[in-house]
């Protein structure tokens, strides 16, 4: 009977970690974005978060209201899509998620200061930057 036990709990625990093996695929947030430059390291602007925002996953940041932000690309929005910038939070009393750079709505900021035009188009797939 014991037996039976500990293997009815070692089946649990590998359904359990299944996910965890495996990863769960997130759908892509656009295929282009808008960039100041081709590597998209250039900051664009400077916005101010309107809005608390909790990061629904790892492609995401956190933003606090009030809290300013360097943008540094702007994903162009597809058809049943949100409308997502990347940027880092700014500032000595966000020290600790300074360098940070991930995803948040474009709708819960506003551009306080605009840096450069974004006018490079960039593809958001992975790039080989290994140079020939």
């Amino acid at each position: 009977m014991a037996r039976c036990v500990y293997f009815v709990v070692l089946l649990l625990c590998l359904g359990l970690m299944y996910p965890l093996v495996t990863g769960i695929f997130v759908d892509k947030l656009a295929s282009e974005k808008l960039c100041a430059d081709d590597d998209c390291v250039y900051t664009i602007s400077l916005a101010r978060a309107e809005e608390d925002y909790n990061a629904p996953d790892c492609r995401f940041i956190n933003i606090k209201k009030g809290q300013l932000i360097y943008v540094y690309s702007k994903l162009v929005k597809e058809k049943d899509s949100g409308e997502f910038w990347a940027g880092s939070v700014y500032g000595e009393q966000y020290e600790d998620h300074m360098g940070t750079v991930g995803y948040f709505p474009s709708s819960l900021v506003s551009e306080q200061h605009v840096y450069q035009e974004a006018n490079k188009t960039v593809p958001t797939t992975v790039r080989n930057l290994q140079k020939p």
